[in-house]
């Protein structure tokens, strides 16, 4: 092979050092093509380029948007939400198990968000039997816990494939804009794993406030102590005031009672932990522990006051739920990587719509009001 004349092999040194060879110039040039070429791979196989069919956090997001249309400057799902800000008080009885500062006795600032699922911000709060609750606490040591949680007991699926099947199962028929129940009737019937989630669905009603519902973790996490042993947990919110009305005709009454009951009160929660026990699934949202597992109190969840998600604080968190701090840590769960994935991808394409003032932009699907 030539050796192009600008490298020719004997060419001085001018620091002193012997001259390389044309052999060792065509391998660093070898080595730095290596790399490009990695470097282009890598970027290509996390874009989903090299691989269409396999699932990204991009497929997941589109599909999503395929489902509700895209509203921009807004979550993709979850996207009507309200803030909301105040305290979480440590009971200290988690610290046995989890290092974490937030389970120390004491207070934790947080702000939160409610919501409802689905990636319409007008929906009418009566259209779906779910509500959500998302908390970022700010511990004092500067880290954070980030965790969102579902009024339900159990998530329809395990993966995220059948998750993403779902979403395509539900995907509004072009001709009738609405899903083809014979697409979501396949869907479950292929997926045994959905019994516990539709059996919920069955008795679930819209409640009429978020103030009255319980928000479970779905997802396993663990619990790191001080000693560095780990233990595997779920969590859920349960609300102090038990209410169980539903909702009214008002599209957007879970706002106004929000407001209304804050006005009058602070709203409380207790943070019950859930101890696994050996041979529980950690990996499997589908399954619900035995109802004997040890739980704990951990403290206390106090709301104090709400304001609208375009101008509040939790407009611009993205509460990941793998944001977390020492002493908590993610399980097998295959769900919580997609989830962050996916809220990172989410995150990402709202506020680059709408970077001096998201979720305040104008709908591009009218027809989905």
């Amino acid at each position: 092979m030539n050796v192009p004349s600008e490298f020719p092999p004997s060419a001085a040194s001018s620091d002193g050092k012997a001259p390389l060879s044309n052999r060792s110039v065509l391998l660093r040039f070898a080595l730095i093509g290596a790399v490009l070429l990695l470097t282009v791979f890598a970027f290509g196989y996390v874009g989903g380029w090299l691989a269409p069919s396999r699932l990204t956090a991009q497929r997941m997001i589109n599909q999503l948007q395929a489902n509700a249309g895209v509203f921009p400057g807004y979550r993709r799902n979850h996207a009507k939400g309200v803030c909301v800000a105040g305290y979480f008080d440590s009971s200290g009885q988690a610290q046995t198990f989890s290092a974490a500062q937030v389970f120390a006795p004491g207070r934790t600032p947080i702000v939160g968000r409610f919501a409802i699922p689905g990636g319409n911000p007008y929906a009418p709060d009566g259209s779906v039997p779910i509500r959500s609750m998302a908390l970022r606490f700010s511990q004092a040591n500067g880290q954070q816990w980030r965790t969102g949680m579902n009024s339900m007991p159990v998530f329809p699926v395990a993966t995220p494939q059948a998750f993403f099947e779902q979403l395509q199962a539900q995907q509004p028929d072009p001709a009738t804009g609405k899903p083809n129940p014979a697409k979501i009737a396949a869907f479950f019937a292929a997926h045994p794993e959905t019994a516990a989630f539709l059996a919920w669905v069955k008795t679930a009603k819209p409640s009429a406030s978020f103030a009255t519902e319980s928000y479970w973790s779905l997802n396993a996490f663990v619990l790191v102590d001080a000693n560095g042993e780990k233990h595997a947990v779920r969590w859920r919110m349960v609300p102090e005031n038990g209410e169980t009305a539903t909702g009214g005709s008002d599209p957007n009454y879970l706002d106004a009672d929000l407001t209304q009951r804050l006005a009058q009160g602070q709203q409380r929660w207790h943070l019950i932990i859930t101890l696994a026990s050996p041979g529980d699934p950690t990996n499997d949202a589908t399954k619900t522990w035995p109802a004997d597992r040890r739980e704990i109190d951990a403290g206390t969840l106090v709301l104090t006051s709400t304001t609208p998600q375009e101008s509040g604080a939790c407009r611009d968190i993205n509460y990941d739920p793998l944001v977390l701090p020492d002493g908590i840590q993610a399980s097998d769960d295959p769900l919580l990587p997609a989830r962050s994935a996916a809220y990172a991808t989410s995150y990402l394409r709202r506020t680059s719509e709408e970077a001096h003032l998201p979720g305040t932009a104008t709908s591009q699907t009218e027809a989905k009001r």
